[in-house]
């Protein structure tokens, strides 16, 4: 019911065309930071934001005591080559070819709104790779905006509209952590104490193989995952359509043997594996033994930098510790319950978060 008055208003609103730069108060270029000047430490709390379409533009936070040149809060940040649009809540730097909007009649549920508006109007535009969207060629777009009576872009439904819609999905995900909850908690307390085996990477997987090389100009625009050596979400490095030359995997891990080495991430879906990820499976394996195991196997990457990868030699010679039942085997059982545990706990975190910020959204 919700969505269909949030349907309603949004498509009997009256919108104009504007001109991109006769909206917005500021469009300008960023001052670029090069993250090879930069130490990032996720205890740090100033964000460095980067040239991706991924995380937000997220690559890392810096040292807020240094004497940088911030962007303000409450800004859309876009990249040249990604042309793609972030909302970014808090003071930022960026790196290089980044550029920033801002307005004094922009908040969170503004922002949120018109990110996703300037998306779709700049989406097939030809704008990446050789012809970067600048804050130049941003200006000489137009887009549609919902209008006040006056003619005006109307600030106050971009906000009510945005306030409907996050509070339609919490109440969505409000009751799906309640669902799981319901699931029950497991008890796990004696992991310390629990005892532990060294056991070989091939003693565990039954199927360990390399993806295959795929290059940029190869790729079909599409809906499958592919996956590569990123160390952030989930590994994705973008959506293709290719089914032939390529070697498709679902239901298991990837390491990255190089880039981001030895990030590990588990993946329920169909995907498409580059050569610079390992697959790992083994089917009596369910999501959670997957996610336990991700968090031990990552740990291999300590051994490894850019000058020296995961190749498969090294692979079939590594081991990783794991908890152990009375007969010396790997403890499957104790595993899936402590992530399912783990899972519990985070849940009734989120829930209690979602409910003491927007209240009870039964």
């Amino acid at each position: 019911m919700i969505k269909r008055v949030i349907e309603l208003e949004l498509f009997d609103k009256k919108w104009h065309e504007f001109d991109i730069d006769e909206v917005f108060d500021v469009i300008k270029n960023s001052k670029s930071y090069h993250k090879k000047d930069l130490q990032t430490n996720k205890n740090y709390k100033l964000p460095y934001i980067t040239r991706t379409k991924f995380n937000n533009g997220l690559e890392g936070f810096v040292d807020d005591n240094n004497n940088f040149t911030k962007n303000p809060e409450n800004s859309v940040v876009f990249g040249a080559e990604s042309a793609v649009f972030f909302y970014e809540p808090f003071k930022h730097i960026t790196g290089n070819k980044m550029y920033y909007i801002n307005d004094n009649n922009f908040n969170k549920y503004v922002c949120l709104f018109i990110v996703s508006i300037l998306n779709h109007c700049i989406k097939g535009s030809g704008f990446g790779y050789g012809m970067g969207l600048t804050s130049a060629r941003l200006k000489r777009h137009k887009i549609i905006l919902p209008v006040t009576d006056c003619g005006i872009p109307d600030y106050q439904f971009m906000e009510d509209y945005m306030k409907k819609e996050e509070k339609e999905i919490l109440s969505e995900y409000s009751n799906y952590i309640k669902e799981k909850i319901q699931e029950g908690e497991w008890d796990v307390s004696n992991f310390h104490n629990k005892k532990w085996d060294e056991f070989y990477i091939t003693e565990i997987f039954t199927s360990i193989q390399r993806g295959k090389r795929l290059t940029k100009k190869n790729m079909i625009t599409g809906d499958i995952p592919f996956i590569s050596s990123s160390g952030i979400n989930n590994g994705v490095d973008s959506f293709i359509g290719n089914t032939e030359n390529v070697r498709i995997f679902n239901d298991c891990l990837t390491l990255a043997n190089s880039g981001s080495v030895g990030s590990t991430f588990y993946h329920p879906y169909t995907f498409v594996a580059s050569d610079h990820v390992t697959h790992l499976k083994n089917p009596c394996f369910n999501k959670y033994v997957y996610l336990f195991l991700a968090c031990v196997v990552k740990r291999l990457g300590v051994n490894y930098n850019f000058n020296r990868e995961i190749n498969d030699e090294r692979l079939k010679n590594e081991t990783i510790l794991l908890p152990v039942n009375s007969d010396g085997e790997p403890d499957y059982e104790f595993m899936e319950e402590y992530m399912r545990n783990i899972e519990y706990m985070q849940l009734n975190k989120y829930l209690a978060y979602i409910e003491s910020r927007y209240g009870l959204l039964d």
